[in-house]
């Protein structure tokens, strides 16, 4: 049996019910509850008793378990608490601020990186309540609403303000002994001169404009809360914030003042799943864990609720533009620096003769990608204009010529003839007719780009060799000087009529899956340093192995601030062992046990698969514990049984988690009797159901 068929006004009318007659001591929930309208249920008994009331069957709650029970609420749009997860409520005013939990401090709001918001209003002295108006695609809640909120109410007395005013407004302050953040920006650029750090809130102003804070955890803007009280509200006004402690074990960890300063992240945005926060903190984390624990599962959906800013969960859900901010690979013993840096390829040239080639592997590629979005969202307007104008400039220039005719026919100053026969996003190919010893060259579309954007004059070719830093003129300099005065020629203005914005900064998640089966150091080489969380950015600059290789041998790589790695790898592969330790104290370590990823088994098409597939796998997982020399390391995942679309439990015990366990307690003493124990456990399944 599958959850019954009910609506949301079932699940009302529910609770409604339950308020008149009361929840049987039998019935009651030892794990969840649900919270409607400030009083608590239980999420199994409250449906059993929907199906009652909308389907006249008698209330039992046999048939679908606890987790099915709060996904299905969870779905419906309702709150579901987990039993000890407490919720506090926090009563700000011009002078205080006042916990229900007595481990709030004034004097140490690092600790706010601790607590998630569950509501936030702004409640006046004559009883009126506020809330905020969300802009498009914002979160209801998160670390920022706050903030936002009293941007919102107090937006025409902020604006009245002078700038020095604004500047010195009062944002965040961490300790008492440290000095408080200050300042109320009107643009990131200005913002910036004043914070190296991109942990801030973008609040659009009723008149189109913006203004700019700093924001990170949930109390870091109380000063901020406090001083918009006190400067512009009425005596009795107040703000109540109600939070609750993050969910699982692994919360990020406080960091001094300094430390949360220089922690980079977008605007704290209210991710779906509990790890992204961790991710975003952290860098650089790695899942370990027992074979199926849905270690690759959740990175995935990780990487989706990262780079979707908390909007999506499921990978397919996403667009190809966001399938861009995201790569996955898997390590195997072969794989090396050639397949995830760079190296040389072979590549077949146009006149049939094979040579070798420099390419980027799939990490450089990668960082590539996510370095030109960092750098072009750190550009001001005027740039982005310079460069939209110079891209237009050779599309224009690009679509007057038809490649290898007359059109694409031009002279240097000395007469020699040359064509362009083709171009792609690196390169402006071109052949020489007449010039026996190199008949085709290539050109960087960069370099003449880069000097469409300086506005270079250039009057003879003398002046582009001296431009492009050389001694002495090459015979491509012939070729890039008529070239740029061509293209030059094309050059279209930007005009005031075409809103030009600035590159959005995003999130980029590389997934590297089976980490510990590669050999770390042969496959990262120099990286070691870039990948650190404290040498991303310009500070972790390198040169690569083949550097002598590039077009600019000067060019170094590194790692922008708006790339995040996940790694997976298994307790209990025998390679761990051999995991390079450079490589340890750079990735934060979390352990996934068994039951922690029994949601994904929602997947499951069949509700009864769904159901049994849970009895047995923690009656399995039970048993495997008792054997004296396996442990936790040894449960079985959820990732297992979802094989079960495909095939019966029969053929999962048979094909593969018999084959798997044979070997976890292979040479042990009476391994016959144990693998009887867990095939029993297995096939038994458990009695009853708890909630």
């Amino acid at each position: 049996m599958a959850i019954p068929k009910v609506k949301k006004e079932d699940i009302i009318k529910a609770v409604e019910y339950i308020e008149i007659n009361d929840v049987p001591k039998n019935n009651q929930s030892t794990t969840y509850k649900l919270v409607y309208m400030g009083k608590e249920y239980p999420p199994k008994y409250v449906i059993a008793v929907a199906d009652h009331l909308a389907n006249g069957k008698a209330i039992s709650t046999e048939g679908f378990n606890a987790v099915e029970a709060v996904n299905f609420l969870e779905r419906l749009g309702f709150k579901i608490q987990k039993i000890g997860q407490e919720e506090y409520e926090m009563t700000i005013t011009a002078a205080d601020a006042i916990s229900t939990d007595s481990r709030f401090s004034m004097d140490d709001l690092g600790l706010g990186d601790k607590y998630e918001p569950n509501d936030v209003y702004y409640e006046k002295a004559s009883g009126e309540i506020v809330r905020r108006k969300r802009e498009k695609r914002e979160n209801k809640i998160s670390n920022q609403t706050m903030s936002r909120l009293l941007l919102q109410v107090f937006e025409s007395e902020i604006i009245n303000l002078t700038d020095r005013e604004r500047e010195e407004f009062p944002i965040c302050r961490y300790t008492l002994n440290s000095e408080p953040i200050k300042g109320i920006f009107p643009s990131i650029d200005e913002f910036k001169k004043h914070r190296k750090t991109i942990e801030y809130l973008i609040y659009k102003r009723s008149d189109g404009k913006e203004f700019v804070i700093y924001c990170w955890n949930i109390f870091s803007t109380i000063i901020f809360i406090q001083e918009c009280l006190r400067r512009f509200g009425e005596v009795g006004d107040k703000v109540k914030l109600i939070y609750k402690e993050k969910t699982g074990k692994d919360v990020a960890q406080v960091g001094s003042e300094e430390g949360n300063q220089e922690d980079i992240s977008h605007e704290a945005k209210g991710y779906k799943n509990e790890y992204s926060y961790i991710l975003m903190k952290s860098k650089n984390i790695i899942f370990r864990g027992a074979p199926g624990t849905g270690k690759s599962y959740l990175a995935k959906e990780i990487a989706t609720d990262i780079v979707s800013n908390g909007m999506l969960k499921k990978y397919n859900e996403l667009n190809d533009e966001q399938k861009e901010q995201i790569e996955f690979v898997q390590f195997h013993p072969s794989y090396d620096y050639t397949d995830f840096v760079e190296g040389l390829r072979p590549k077949v040239n146009k006149d049939g003769s094979m040579g070798f080639e420099l390419q980027a592997g799939i990490f450089k590629r990668f960082v590539d990608r996510a370095r030109k979005n960092y750098e072009n969202s750190q550009k001001s307007v005027e740039e982005v204009k310079i460069e939209t104008s110079t891209q237009e400039t050779i599309a224009e220039f690009l679509s007057s010529i038809e490649f290898n005719t007359q059109t694409a026919t031009f002279f240097t100053k000395t007469g020699n003839e040359f064509i362009i026969t083709d171009v792609d996003d690196k390169y402006i190919y071109i052949s020489i007719p007449n010039n026996a010893n190199a008949r085709e060259i290539s050109l960087e579309l960069d370099d003449i780009r880069k000097a469409l954007e300086s506005d270079k004059k250039f009057s003879r070719v003398k002046d582009v060799t001296e431009y492009f830093g050389y001694k002495w003129p090459t015979q491509e300099h012939s070729y890039y000087f008529v070239l740029y005065n061509e293209i030059r020629k094309k050059r279209v203005e930007p005009t005031k009529k075409k809103e030009v914005k600035r590159e959005e900064l995003k999130n980029y998640v590389f997934i590297i899956d089976e980490i510990n089966r590669g050999e770390i150091s042969k496959i990262f080489g120099e990286l070691f340093f870039s990948i650190d969380p404290g040498y991303r950015g310009e500070e972790g600059k390198v040169s690569t192995q083949y550097a002598n290789l590039h077009s600019d041998p000067q060019e170094k790589f590194y790692i922008p601030d708006n790339v995040y790695i996940i790694g997976t790898m298994n307790d209990i592969d025998r390679s761990v062992d051999s995991f390079d330790f450079a490589m340890r104290r750079r990735f934060r370590f979390i352990e996934l046990k068994a039951n922690e990823q029994i949601a994904m088994l929602d997947a499951l098409d069949d509700d009864k698969n769904r159901k049994e597939a849970i009895k047995r796998m923690v009656a399995l997982n039970n048993e495997i514990v008792a054997v004296e020399e396996l442990n936790e390391n040894y449960q079985i995942g959820a990732a297992y049984f979802l094989k079960l679309d495909k095939i019966d439990f029969d053929q999962l015990w048979t094909d593969y988690l018999r084959p798997l366990l044979q070997e976890y307690i292979q040479g042990m003493y009476d391994e016959v009797n144990i693998m009887d124990k867990l095939e029993k456990a297995y096939r038994s399944g458990i009695e009853g159901d708890e909630d």
